[in-house]
């Protein structure tokens, strides 16, 4: 953090607590147990952090802030911004009745982040599969998150230490991945991946790898065409452009040492083309970050895990993760 700067001089950072039933509650709980030189905030219920910090056997002391109230975080205090669910949560059992109030957490923390009132924000996981029963067009965080602050083609890319994935598609049924890899976009995620990989990891020349779609990048287009008529020029053109890419390369060897050592960053062009090997190598530590938004969002790297939820074996180190890289892209 620079010299000439106290962190109570700085924007806070706001994590949303996430699904109440499910693990996000004890995580946001835990953070109270480190140092972090910055002002912290938790968006979530009060009373549904007091009950699961009762469950846990904790002893943290929870303040209410509003957004210009929060001071430097302490160790033993949580300080929330106050949001109510309409039902009480109980860890490890879903109620679609407080879906609502997850995405008001969501929606009202990014809206803080767009106005200002926040440095960043910091996402604990959701229940997808509860948001779309209460009606909502929910697809994940990242499609949310693109939708409210009106950005047109967002960016995931999950970090893991030194290995930085992104994913040129995300929660898609793979059947409709070819349909949704065009040139035209995929110049843009390049474009967008390189500002990404210079304003919020301070890399100067961002060198990408970039992930054929077909099993040995279409074997000469007997496998495909794809990554002949599509991935090769989307490259040409960024590399025209200035942006430091190569590929496709098959993604049976994208990952190896070889080519990983000259990398800065991989973009995959499906979910579990690239997120296997991320998490492999550092699940429970790997960050989410989204790039292509006007705000600085993070999230772990896993979801809810309902049977872990209020029973003290949930590990925080991908949110405390998440609260560091963001700090970081922040500057704080």
């Amino acid at each position: 953090m620079p010299s000439d700067r106290s962190c109570g001089a700085l924007k806070p950072v706001i994590v949303t607590s996430g699904e109440p039933a499910g693990v996000g509650p004890d995580l946001c709980l835990a953070l109270a147990d480190n140092e972090f030189r910055c002002r912290l905030a938790i968006a979530g219920d009060p009373e549904i952090l007091a009950h699961r910090c009762q469950e846990l056997g904790k002893s943290v002391r929870i303040m209410t802030v509003t957004h210009d109230t929060v001071t430097p975080h302490i160790p033993g205090l949580l300080q929330v911004v106050p949001y109510t669910a309409p039902h009480p949560a109980v860890a490890g059992r879903l109620d679609v009745g407080n879906a609502g109030y997850v995405l008001e957490l969501i929606r009202e923390s990014a809206r803080g982040c767009l106005s200002g009132h926040y440095a960043a924000m910091v996402t604990a996981p959701v229940q997808k599969s509860t948001l779309i029963e209460s009606g909502a067009a929910f697809s994940g965080h990242t499609e949310y998150l693109a939708e409210l602050t009106h950005s047109p083609r967002p960016l995931m890319l999950l970090v893991a230490g030194n290995l930085r994935v992104a994913l040129a598609t995300t929660h898609l049924p793979l059947r409709a991945v070819p349909d949704a890899l065009t040139e035209e976009s995929l110049v843009e995620l390049l474009t967008i991946l390189n500002a990404g990989l210079k304003e919020r990891f301070g890399l100067v020349r961002p060198r990408i790898v970039v992930c054929g779609l077909n099993p040995h990048a279409g074997e000469s287009g007997h496998l495909g065409r794809e990554d002949i008529e599509v991935i090769a020029p989307a490259i040409r053109r960024a590399m025209q452009a200035g942006i430091c890419a190569r590929g496709p390369v098959p993604a049976d060897t994208a990952f190896t040492p070889r080519q990983l050592n000259d990398a800065d960053a991989v973009l995959a062009m499906y979910h579990d083309q690239g997120l296997p090997v991320l998490k492999y190598a550092g699940f429970g530590n790997a960050v989410n970050i989204t790039l292509g938004l006007p705000i600085i969002r993070t999230s772990v790297d896993h979801g809810t895990a309902l049977d872990l939820a209020g029973t003290g074996r949930a590990d925080p180190g991908s949110l405390i993760a998440a609260l560091q890289l963001a700090m970081t892209a922040a500057r704080l």
